[in-house]
C-alpha cells in the first residue's frame, strides 16, 4: 500500500524510460553497455509488474538514433542516408527486443512470468508545424564544417556550435496522436506489458488522405502523455536520472519538488524554471496527463520506479 492507500494491483501504468535506462553511466551506447543497463531498468520494471500494475513502457532513442546517423555520415559515399523517420522505427525495434528480452527474463527471476510484446508505432504531427520552418533540435554528433557541407548538400540542416563544430538540426514538432495506440492497447488488455512510442514513435504526416514519413524527432516524454492518455492509463512515471525536479536550478533559492499540482509546474514553466532541452518537456508531459484527467504523475529516478507510482517518491503530481 502506499501513502494514499493506493495498491497497484489492477492499476494501470505507464512508463517513460529516459536515456540513462538505455546506456552506461557515463553515457556509452555500445551494445554491450546498452544491455546491461536495459537489464537493470527491467528489474525495476518488473517490480511493478510483479506487483500486479499493468504495465506500458515507452523509451527514449537519442543514442541509438545518434549512432546510426553516425553510420549514416561515415558511410555517405557508398549508400544513401536513410530518413529519421527510419531510424525512428528501426530503433524502436531494437529498442524494443531487448526490453522484451532483459524484462521477460526479470519477471522469470521474480516467478512472476508475463508475455511482453513491443509495437513499432507511428505518430501523426502536423505538416505545418512551425518547428518544420525552423529546425532546432540537434541530432548527431559534431562535425568539421567541411563534413557539414557534404550533408547540407543532400538537403539536411546543419548548424555551427561554436568550437565543437556543426551539428545537425531537425524539426521537433508536437504530437497530435500516437496512431497505433489501438494495438497496444489489444495487447495490453489480454495481459501483455507492452512497449510502445518508442523515442516518440515514428514521424508521420497526413498528405492527400495518405500518411508519410517526415525528418523530424518527436519529443518522448509529450509522446508518452498522450499513449498514457490513449492507454487508459491512470499513472504517467517519467523514469529519469534525478530524484526530482528541481525549481530555481542551479540558483541558491533552488528546491526540489515533491508534491504539486498541475496549476503550479505551468506557473513555474512560465517563469523560466526548467530547461527546454531537458527538465521543460518532462514537466509539461506531466502537467499535460494530469490536466487531461490522469490521476497521478511523477518524475523519479529509475530506482525509485514503484514508489513513484505509489506517489511516494519523486516529483509527484496530483490530480
Amino acid at each position: 500500500m502506499g501513502r494514499n492507500g493506493d495498491s497497484l494491483d489492477g492499476e494501470r501504468i505507464l512508463i517513460a524510460l529516459g536515456g540513462n535506462a538505455m546506456t552506461a553511466p557515463d553515457g556509452s551506447a555500445t551494445p554491450a553497455a546498452q544491455a546491461a543497463a536495459i537489464e537493470v531498468a527491467m528489474r525495476h520494471v518488473a517490480e511493478l509488474v510483479a506487483a500486479g500494475a499493468r504495465v506500458a513502457l515507452t523509451h527514449g532513442n537519442g543514442p541509438q538514433v545518434g549512432n546510426l546517423l553516425i553510420k549514416n555520415q561515415l558511410a555517405a559515399g557508398v549508400v544513401p542516408p536513410v530518413p529519421l523517420d527510419w531510424c525512428g522505427a528501426q530503433t524502436q525495434a531494437t529498442v524494443g527486443v531487448m526490453i522484451m528480452n532483459a524484462l521477460e527474463r526479470a519477471l522469470a527471476a521474480r516467478g512472476a512470468p508475463r508475455p511482453v510484446s513491443t509495437v513499432v508505432t507511428r505518430t501523426l504531427v502536423d505538416a505545418a508545424d512551425p518547428g518544420f520552418a525552423d529546425p532546432a533540435k540537434p541530432v548527431g554528433r559534431y562535425f568539421p564544417a567541411e563534413e557539414a557541407r557534404r550533408f547540407i548538400a543532400l538537403g539536411q540542416v546543419w548548424r555551427p556550435f561554436g568550437d565543437r563544430g556543426w551539428r545537425r538540426v531537425v524539426a521537433s514538432p508536437e504530437p497530435l496522436d500516437v496512431l497505433d495506440a489501438g494495438a497496444a492497447m489489444v495487447l495490453l488488455d489480454a495481459g501483455h506489458v507492452v512497449v510502445a512510442a518508442g523515442g516518440g514513435g515514428a514521424p508521420v504526416v497526413r498528405a492527400g488522405g495518405a500518411l508519410r514519413g517526415v525528418e523530424a524527432v518527436v519529443d518522448k516524454d509529450l509522446a508518452a502523455q498522450l499513449l498514457a492518455r490513449r492507454l487508459g492509463a491512470s499513472t504517467l512515471v517519467i523514469a529519469t536520472d534525478v530524484e526530482h525536479a528541481v525549481a530555481g536550478f542551479g540558483t541558491p533559492a533552488a528546491r526540489p519538488l515533491r508534491r504539486t499540482t498541475a496549476a503550479e509546474l505551468a506557473r513555474l514553466a512560465a517563469a523560466g524554471h526548467f530547461a527546454a532541452g531537458s527538465m521543460g518537456p518532462k514537466v509539461e508531459a506531466v502537467r499535460r496527463f494530469v490536466a487531461a484527467g490522469g490521476r497521478r504523475a511523477a518524475i523519479a529516478s529509475l530506482p525509485r520506479l514503484g514508489a513513484a507510482a505509489r506517489g511516494e517518491a519523486g516529483t509527484v503530481v496530483d490530480a
